[in-house]
């Protein structure tokens, strides 16, 4: 684990929560935080994957309440 910070960056188009943090893994970044979205169609209980807002970003929705986006970094 390379850098760990606790602010919002833009890019991801979410919400600012108090449990949202973001952890550089060397090229990569997960990103966590709380889901906020109305979903209008029916979501797997457990695991829901898509594709994110941003070209090369993949949602994952996990137990319908925590959305993981997995990213490249930005230098």
């Amino acid at each position: 684990m390379r850098h760990l910070e606790h602010s919002l960056e833009p890019r991801f188009s979410v919400q600012v929560s108090p449990s949202t943090f973001s952890i550089r893994l060397g090229h990569r970044e997960i990103f966590i935080c709380r889901d906020f979205r109305r979903r209008y169609y029916r979501v797997n209980p457990i695991i829901e994957c898509s594709t994110g807002v941003q070209i090369g970003h993949l949602e994952i929705l996990l137990f319908r309440k925590w959305l993981v986006i997995l990213s490249k970094a930005r230098r």
